[in-house]
């Protein structure tokens, strides 16, 4: 199947003999084309990677010939919302606004499960990750990026204390990325240490055979801490101890990548505190690669802080280096996982890399002198000594147990504050067993001694060829166990919103297809307790369902309050009863400049009747406000307040084309009649056939327009391209009939 860019992803097709279905690929995939200068549209280019074949332009890029410019770096999303056939629908357009890294995470309860959960839904307080729904999304996306023309990485977590089977089963389904860190588990899951480290092993070396991107998940350690910006030093401990780790068991380097996270965000001065840490952090850590993500500690529920924070942070890759850059958005706050703001964090990171584009070229950091330099060697001798200590303490697990970790002082300063595990508590305590002497399990990608040499040297490196090959080599053997939930899986919900898949009909969507949710920003003019309730009853009142506010910002405690509310609509719209009128045609600026260069154009214009407006005409015509001048029109501009005679007068004597008539008030119909008027006066005057009536204001529609004698009537939100377009058009028409 090839999707069509105007048709919906077809869910049905993607289920369809899904138990069949085989991933194509396996492996991490980096963008191309990167390091070398590139044009694209009018400008040269120093840090993109390769165009995409079908994309979304940012809305500015209808300025530059809709050009696209892709950041040399993974831009990453994570989509999660609890339906995977509605994330589906998600990753399709963040795909073509440039994420090429999409991350679902999995349900905390999930971590705690012992084995792999096969053939259950939404699964329990979050987003389980089950065979189907990791097969479905995979399937979808090898369309998906066919459409974009990029390969689209495809990412979640292996943790908890069924890592290992959640590892095979990626390798086996095609997942080209995952977290993976077993200090994650111990601090934060508290799963035991001595198994989270066994199971590691197995997983990583899984992970190795697929060739999978492995992040580490050390940046936790600056989300939980009290004094994040303090724990710096032992942020590069973790990062260490997890990457040789990984290094050791078999994984290459360049498939592992460090999850750094900047420790502030305003109104602390995050420069000064983040870029010492984020140039030791890469120094340090030359040979791996770097994850670039947000700090979700700071995050509150308003989009306009987080996006500052957002191009702060890309600020800090673009001077240092990021080779994926993850994009976090206010959904953190708000726990609301919504389509708009996964697109639109994707589309902060592509506007700002193509905005910062060449910046190194330009502007060098101190690396070598001041406090730049005297930061970052203050950082890798703390971090150094903290990991001498963990060594003279007895090793990683006797530091664990007395509380080194996700302490919020800056070492070597301790504030007794740390995460305290013991060695042989947590989850899965006392579960690791040595192996027999005789032990061997053949299959492929196998931790640890496997005693296969007896049958045979072929056998040591490739112990699955005992049984013609594992899930891994004959994907056959895999076993695919469907949902059992009758009340709650795919099908049945599918079918629940069949009406607005199968037919014209449509409703409002925030999160779901079909959830009905709408939001709405509001300024209520008192205090933010009072606003808060009184914009619930707001929203009531307007008919919605399910009023809650999700963002409340003080603009001045005593005069008001900014409030966003979301809601729930229950009725649908069918789209086969809207009239909707013909989208206005717009002829390029190339165009347009080249007729009137061509055949000099010139205009008349002005308010009629009794109207004193003014502002929406110089909308239209100032060069300032992109009107009708930047094109070459010439335009006189007679004023506000203009009898219609006066208008016609200088017309003729101007040997004008067009008359534009700006009318805004609307009583008594008198702009309608204002039109007759201009007309009929034109046909007086004899130059009706060979002028240009046009006719603009708030109140006026075209087809009004029309009936009272005009050419053509502009309403609201008309700018000056749709006039000139129509300027040239109809000139050029009536040349024709000449």
């Amino acid at each position: 199947m090839e999707l069509k860019h105007n048709e919906k992803l077809d869910i049905e097709f993607i289920l369809k003999d899904i138990d069949k279905y085989r991933p194509r690929r396996r492996g991490w995939h980096w963008r191309e084309g990167t390091g070398q200068k590139r044009t694209i549209g009018k400008f040269e280019y120093y840090d993109m990677s390769e165009p995409l074949k079908n994309s979304q332009p940012l809305p500015a890029a209808k300025y530059f010939d809709n050009i696209d410019p892709q950041p040399k770096a993974v831009i990453t999303t994570e989509i999660a919302s609890g339906r995977f056939e509605d994330d589906i629908r998600r990753m399709r357009m963040a795909a073509w606004h440039g994420a090429d890294h999409i991350m679902v995470i999995r349900t905390a309860g999930q971590s705690h499960f012992d084995g792999l959960i096969e053939g259950t839904p939404q699964g329990v307080g979050g987003i389980p990750v089950t065979r189907k729904q990791v097969r479905a999304q995979r399937k979808a996306l090898d369309y998906i990026e066919d459409e974009v023309g990029r390969p689209i990485n495809y990412h979640s977590y292996v943790s908890g204390v069924a890592g290992p089977e959640i590892a095979v089963m990626f390798a086996e389904e095609g997942v080209n990325g995952a977290h993976q860190d077993p200090q994650y588990n111990v601090l934060y899951r508290n799963i035991n240490m001595i198994r989270s480290f066994v199971d590691a092993a197995e997983a990583k070396r899984v992970m190795a055979w697929a060739d999978m991107a492995q992040i580490d998940g050390a940046h936790n350690a600056n989300a939980t801490a009290r004094e994040a910006w303090k724990v710096m030093p032992e942020l590069m401990v973790q990062h260490a101890i997890n990457s040789i780790y990984s290094v050791k068991v078999g994984m290459k380097k360049e498939n592992i990548c460090l999850s750094t996270v900047p420790p502030t965000a305003p109104p602390a001065p995050c420069m000064r505190l983040d870029l010492p840490y984020a140039v030791a952090l890469r120094e340090l850590f030359r040979e791996y690669k770097m994850r670039a993500q947000m700090n979700t500690k700071y995050m509150e529920s308003s989009t306009r802080e987080a996006t500052v924070t957002h191009v702060l942070n890309l600020l800090i890759s673009q001077l240092t280096s990021a080779d994926i850059q993850s994009t976090i958005t206010p959904d953190e706050g708000r726990n609301v996982p919504w389509h708009i703001y996964n697109i639109e964090a994707v589309d902060t990171a592509k506007q700002a890399f193509a905005g910062m584009d060449g910046l190194t070229e330009m502007v060098e950091i101190k690396r070598h002198e001041g406090e730049l330099a005297e930061k970052v060697r203050e950082l890798k001798e703390r971090a150094i000594l903290f990991m001498e200590e963990i060594l003279e303490v007895g090793g990683y697990f006797n530091a664990v147990e007395q509380g080194f970790f996700v302490d919020s002082g800056y070492y070597p300063e301790r504030n007794g504050d740390g995460i305290f595990r013991k060695i042989d508590g947590g989850v899965g305590a006392g579960a690791v067993y040595e192996r027999d002497e005789d032990y061997m399990a053949p299959v492929t990608a196998h931790f640890g001694y496997n005693n296969v040499a007896q049958y045979g040297e072929e056998y040591v490196d490739d112990p699955a060829k005992l049984i013609g090959g594992s899930t891994f080599e004959d994907p056959s053997k895999i076993i695919f166990i469907d949902e059992l939930d009758e009340n709650d899986n795919v099908n049945v919900r599918l079918e629940e919103v069949k009406e607005l898949r199968k037919t014209s009909k449509i409703k409002p969507e925030m999160e779901w297809l079909g959830d009905g949710i709408v939001l709405m920003t509001i300024f209520l003019p008192t205090d933010e307790r009072t606003a808060e309730f009184a914009a619930i009853e707001v929203g009531k009142k307007m008919g919605l369902e399910d009023v809650e506010v999700i963002h409340k910002e003080i603009m001045q405690e005593a005069e008001g309050t900014r409030i966003e509310l979301k809601g729930r609509v229950t009725f649908t719209i069918d789209t086969k009863d809207l009239v909707i009128p013909p989208k206005p045609k717009v002829l390029s600026e190339d165009e347009i400049r080249k007729d009137i260069e061509n055949k000099p154009m010139k205009i008349v214009a002005a308010t009629v009747g009794e109207d004193e407006h003014s502002v929406g005409l110089r909308e239209i015509i100032d060069i300032k406000h992109g009107g009708i001048e930047k094109y070459g029109i010439e335009c006189h501009i007679l004023g506000t307040s203009v009898p219609v005679e006066k208008l016609v007068d200088a017309a003729i004597e101007l040997n004008a084309d067009a008359i534009l008539c700006s009318t805004i008030i609307s009583h008594d119909d008198i702009h309608y009649k204002n039109m007759k008027k201009l007309h009929e006066l034109c046909i007086e005057k004899g130059i009706r056939d060979r002028i240009i009536l046009v006719a603009g204001g708030t109140q006026v529609s075209n087809e009004l327009a029309v009936e009272s004698g005009m050419d053509a009537g502009f309403g609201r939100g008309t700018k000056g391209e749709h006039v000139a377009t129509f300027l040239v058009e109809k000139r050029r028409e009536m040349n024709y009939e000449d």
